[in-house]
């Protein structure tokens, strides 16, 4: 006797109304001497956008890249990257809240750019084995551009090429930099992390900057993101700037050739000095996750400086709990959109 399934009306409409929320993020490989292999990759993906190197020459560029990384990791004792940690915590931390909202009709995936198993082509084959035929890509970064976005994007487009039939509903949620509760809880940050300075300091005595994703200028008319970081900044200093007056932005760049955005984190930090700064507090808010960037890149810049002042080096939200409430909540208006369509 053969056995057929058939699928009910009742269990077509079940799954419908049941959402996969697709969150996007670089990914980091954990320990530095897996680091040749993913600069080769990522190389690839971000310098084409903007410089076109010979396809010969990205293993060497690569590994001089590497021999450099590996001589200031040693010195960071071997440094561990906590970034894919973190993000399986944000992304537990969307997941339960919008669970709570949803139930099980929706979930959350990661796709990183650079770093297997979570490849956006493995996890979308995951997402369409598990039933779920309605998507919202979720990149959970603060700016939009083609080196951030864009490469989730690229890369989602290709895994969907072979057959993109299965996917019924598709929603994108556009960087969240200017939204003004995400813009309050980054200064609620920052003005903790400077009261402790202000018992030995006045207030124009402490330079505040606000690192930054570095982009290239040249990108074949590809967006970079350097608008959006720019006004990012500007909202920023906007609402600080009347209590702490010396603020700069630290554009934190790849050490890749090209003409970059400016003043670098090394030079911002020259700057604030020549103005008088006698303490000088480091925020990343061009990102929500630590990363090399965000840990290593800014310690070399406060290496170099701490002789010179005292220096507060403050960690990115990363799963913030009010962050956390914050990530499921923009999403929610878009997985009511698919549910209901």
């Amino acid at each position: 006797m053969t056995l057929s399934w058939s699928t009910t009306e009742s269990e077509e409409e079940f799954m419908a109304e049941r959402v996969a929320v697709l969150l996007c993020g670089y990914g980091e490989v954990d320990e530095y001497d897996e680091f040749a292999e993913y600069n080769e990759r990522s190389f690839k993906l971000l310098v084409s956008k903007s410089i076109k190197f010979p396809d010969f020459s990205i293993p060497w560029l690569s590994r001089r890249l590497e021999r450099s990384q590996k001589k200031e990791w040693h010195a960071a004792n071997h440094y561990h990257s906590p970034h894919n940690a973190i993000f399986e915590r944000q992304r537990e931390g969307i997941e339960r809240a919008l669970q709570e909202r949803y139930g099980n009709d929706v979930a959350v995936f990661k796709a990183f750019n650079f770093v297997p198993p979570f490849l956006p082509e493995q996890v979308l084959k995951e997402i369409r084995a598990q039933g779920f035929e309605k998507i919202v890509v979720y990149p959970w970064l603060v700016v939009d551009s083609v080196f951030t976005a864009g490469l989730a994007l690229e890369q989602i487009n290709e895994a969907l090429a072979p057959d993109p039939s299965w996917v019924r509903g598709m929603r994108y949620l556009p960087s969240f930099w200017e939204r003004d509760e995400f813009q309050k809880r980054l200064v609620d940050q920052i003005e903790e992390g400077i009261a402790p300075l202000l018992e030995r300091y006045a207030p124009s005595q402490v330079g505040v900057m606000l690192c930054l994703h570095g982009c290239p200028l040249e990108s074949k008319g590809y967006e970079t993101g350097v608008r959006e970081s720019e006004a990012l900044y500007y909202a920023m200093q906007e609402r600080l700037i009347t209590k702490y007056p010396l603020m700069t932005p630290g554009w934190m760049n790849h050490p890749v050739p090209g003409k970059w955005t400016t003043p670098d984190v090394d030079q911002a930090a020259e700057n604030l000095i020549t103005l008088g700064a006698k303490a000088i507090v480091f925020v990343p808010i061009g990102f929500v996750t630590e990363n090399h960037e965000t840990q290593l890149d800014i310690g070399y810049t406060i290496d170099k400086v701490k002789d010179k002042v005292e220096t507060v080096h403050l960690p990115t939200l990363n799963e913030d709990p009010q962050l956390m409430r914050l990530g499921a909540e923009w999403i929610t208006p878009l997985i009511d959109e698919l549910r209901v369509g």
